[in-house]
């Protein structure tokens, strides 16, 4: 067997000797992977361990940490494993599709140390000035007026038609964004996923998030980008823009994802499901199933270690990315998890110093959107058998390309327009009503664990089908 000094070398490490399948990546592109992520992940687990060589694009090689106790590891160690992919960056040509995904930005994401802490205290200072109250009943409001448009058709595609829009929705209204520019972005961050001319996507939405950010400088308002441009942290305009890049890509694509993924394990899995009547189990516990098991980003947070080190038994090379497997560390068999209702050990919003700091808004808006639907159409089902679905090819999300849905026709009377961003204050404070005054020093970050439940009922956000179902006999 070739050893890795002897292999010849490709821009970003060496190439696997042919016919070697102890080095032999694994591809994270195209329909085979896309259709059945669990059962790859299951052989790279037996044949590689807690981390293998997988291929993210053609030509494009990193290694994917699979095992729950090294991606926390991973997570937990910045020194070791930093997040700037810059030295890795130089060495790949300037079209390839990963790139706008994984290259690097200065924002939260891609940095450490002071840096970090400096951009990311300026985030989640303005995440915290977002009421959890008001953002529910704002999601509610929102996506009774997207069921409206469809519910006497008797069938739709939940997916672009109810999810995809309520997520744009609720972003564009915490953005301050307007909704042909909000339209243009999810376009955008959809070809980056997909990498879909992913080059020409980045650069577009880099000139729709400088319109926008230009827009707010002329008209700051009660919204992420102006509490963000206000911070103390002084942002300049290129770091405000990547921040905004880094919030709208989390808060669009994956949030789409978790409302449709979460509706389509209530309509196809007999535990949440039955007959929606009878079910038992709440929809909180349905989203900490797909969060553990089909979560939105199923493939990222890359770090690149500074040399060449050892992680479990796997010779990782300096400079080359080292990606999280949320989806597999999660379902990793060692962890040997029964009951996952209740349970947020899981790394969907990752852990350490880089812990996705919008968890709870995010939990917030899925929850409301998927209680919603469900209390204005109780009867809804599947149109095709669930495994009809097709699932988007990408190595990073986990996506549908469609969720079709019969229901019986009803008319859902459309909520009053929401207020628009530039509507005036309704409060002496200055803030709309779905926002509220910050409850801490804006320097101070805003600690969000996913500890925390989602707040609706007095049960923590819970409510079970019977409950649902009362409330939509009552007209609710």
């Amino acid at each position: 067997m070739t050893s890795a000094s002897e292999a010849p070398a490709t821009p970003d490490g060496p190439v696997p000797p042919p016919g070697c399948p102890a080095h032999a990546p694994t591809r994270l592109h195209g329909p085979e992977f896309a259709a059945d992520p669990a059962g790859t992940y299951a052989r790279m687990r037996a044949e590689h361990g807690s981390v293998a060589p997988v291929e993210l694009a053609p030509g494009t090689h990193a290694h994917l940490v699979i095992g729950y106790e090294a991606a926390l590891e991973v997570l937990r160690e910045p020194s070791t494993f930093p997040r700037d992919p810059r030295r890795w960056e130089r060495r790949m040509p300037p079209d390839n599709p990963v790139l706008p995904m994984m290259g690097y930005r200065p924002n939260c994401l891609f940095t450490d140390g002071a840096v970090h802490a400096r951009l990311r205290g300026a985030v989640t200072s303005s995440l915290g000035r977002v009421d959890p109250h008001r953002l529910r009943g704002y999601v509610e409001q929102t996506a009774r007026g997207h069921i409206g448009r469809f519910s006497q058709r008797g069938s739709a595609d939940l997916l672009r038609e109810y999810a995809t829009s309520t997520a744009l929705g609720v972003f564009g209204h915490l953005f301050g964004c307007p909704p042909e520019l909000g339209d243009r972005l999810l376009e955008s961050m959809r070809g980056i996923f997909d990498m879909d001319d992913p080059e020409q996507a980045n650069a577009n939405l880099g000139q729709c998030m400088g319109e926008l950010i230009a827009l707010k400088r002329r008209q700051p308002g009660p919204d992420l980008p102006s509490w963000m441009m206000a911070h103390p942290a002084r942002l300049t305009d290129e770091e405000l823009l990547h921040q905004m890049i880094l919030m709208m890509g989390a808060g669009t694509e994956p949030q789409q994802n978790l409302i449709a993924n979460g509706l389509r394990l209530l309509l196809s899995d007999e535990r949440f499901a039955g007959d929606l009547a009878g079910g038992s189990m709440p929809v909180e516990d349905a989203l900490d199933e797909i969060l553990w098991t089909d979560p939105p980003m199923a493939n990222y947070s890359a770090s690149y270690p500074w040399t060449d080190l050892d992680l479990f038994g796997v010779r990782v090379p300096a400079d080359q990315p080292l990606v999280i497997s949320f989806a597999a560390a999660n379902t990793d068999p060692a962890l040997n998890i029964e009951h996952r209702a209740g349970n947020r050990a899981h790394l969907a919003w990752g852990a350490g110093m880089h812990t996705c700091p919008a968890q709870l808004p995010a939990r917030i808006i899925a929850s409301a959107a998927i209680e919603t639907l469900l209390d204005a159409l109780p009867d809804v089902r599947l149109a095709v058998p669930v495994e009809d679905l097709v699932w988007r090819q990408g190595p990073f999300h986990r996506a549908l390309s469609a969720l079709p849905v019969q229901f019986t026709p009803v008319t859902v009377a459309a909520p009053p327009d929401p207020l628009p961003p530039s509507a005036p204050p309704t409060q002496q404070s200055g803030e709309r009503a779905w926002t509220a005054p910050p409850a801490q020093s804006s320097s101070t970050p805003l600690d969000v664990t996913s500890t925390e439940k989602a707040p609706g009922s007095a049960n923590g956000g819970k409510r079970p089908w019977w409950s649902s179902l009362a409330r939509w006999w009552r007209g609710r």
